[in-house]
């Protein structure tokens, strides 16, 4: 199993909205933070959080509808990973109402009505492309109409302790009036494969091949995927889809052993995003795709299958989250990494 980053104790304070499952609650709290806010719609969600951090204050709630002023200049961090829609105004320099009506301005009111030392957003790599650039633009307008400096980059998951390929883009938002240096966790040499993920991995419920689903994994091999088939069955299992060209790696996909997992998604049987088990004839399971996103086993999941594969697939890596978690605390220290 992949080794749980030590759990480290501080001062610091944050807030974390969109919180999902927890997988950057748990981080940060490994890092040292004290959470005292967390905000989430979805009540799997929120039954898994309460589950295991039954002591943490859980608001099951549309962030919409929450009034953030009674934390004002009293929280260190206002972090979150805020699901990315296209804007109305885009374009129209309207400042914050540039983004009203997105999920992006509930946080970026959040912070305005807390007034964080560092806010700490978190979203997919695309959006640094999204629009040509234009929503990130704006959205970084946003946050230095705010008082905020903004520094970010793309981190890749599995140089942070963590066995998946996986890119997420963070954005580090210091107070101007604080004079802080932001800092990013550096890329680690130690990389964890899913061998390293799965070792010890206990039992799990998780979804199954059947039918012609079945027998054409068995005739993929570890780390194969639709192209290992025959030509008939790549025909036959392919139908129309066989004569376009173009990759397609994601189709029939098994995992392996040796390098660190494919980006765990919300289901692991969805046909462009397969993510079959190396050498079993299924896909991976829940616990294996919590091993993947580095929750350690004690992380309980509530919810329906479905449900708790989301719930997985949506989270930010806890090992990531950790990493990002440190440096947010040197960055609050004036200290190096």
């Amino acid at each position: 199993m992949v080794t749980e980053a030590k759990s480290l104790k501080t001062n610091h304070t944050v807030v974390e909205l969109f919180s999902g499952c927890g997988g950057m609650a748990l981080g940060f709290e490994n890092a040292g933070f004290n959470t005292k806010l967390l905000v989430e719609i979805d009540k799997d969600s929120v039954d898994t959080l309460r589950a295991n951090r039954p002591k943490w204050n859980i608001l099951h709630e549309d962030i919409k509808k929450i009034d953030f002023t009674s934390y004002k200049n009293k929280i260190d961090v206002v972090a979150g990973g805020f699901p990315c829609q296209a804007f109305s105004y885009a374009g129209k320099k309207l400042g914050l109402d540039d983004t009203r009506g997105t999920l992006f301005f509930e946080f970026a009111r959040a912070v305005k009505e807390i007034n964080p030392k560092i806010a700490v957003a978190e979203n997919v790599r695309g959006l640094t492309t999204h629009d040509g650039g234009n929503t990130l633009r704006i959205m970084l307008g946003v946050m230095e109409d705010l008082g905020y400096d903004i520094t970010y980059k793309v981190l890749k998951a599995q140089l942070h302790q963590v066995p998946q390929k996986r890119e997420r883009l963070f954005m580090i938002c210091t107070r101007k009036d604080l004079s802080l240096t932001a800092i990013f966790p550096e890329e680690r040499t130690d990389i964890y494969t899913l061998r390293d993920a799965l070792k010890d991995c206990p039992a799990s419920g998780g979804y199954e091949y059947k039918g012609d689903k079945l027998e054409v994994m068995k005739q993929v091999p570890e780390g194969g995927n639709w192209r290992n088939l025959s030509v008939e069955m790549q025909k036959k299992y392919m139908k129309k889809s066989y004569y376009l060209g173009g990759g397609k790696t994601g189709i029939a996909r098994r995992l392996s052993f040796d390098e660190p997992a494919l980006t765990i998604v919300t289901s692991p049987v969805m046909r462009q995003t397969e993510r079959g088990h190396p050498v079993e004839d299924r896909p991976i399971n829940l616990r294996e795709s919590a091993r993947i996103q580095t929750f350690p086993d004690s992380w309980a999941f509530s919810g329906t299958k479905s449900s708790v594969y989301k719930q997985i697939g949506n989270a930010v890596p806890v090992n990531l989250a950790y990493h990002v978690g440190k440096c947010i605390i040197n960055t609050l220290e004036g200290q190096e990494r």
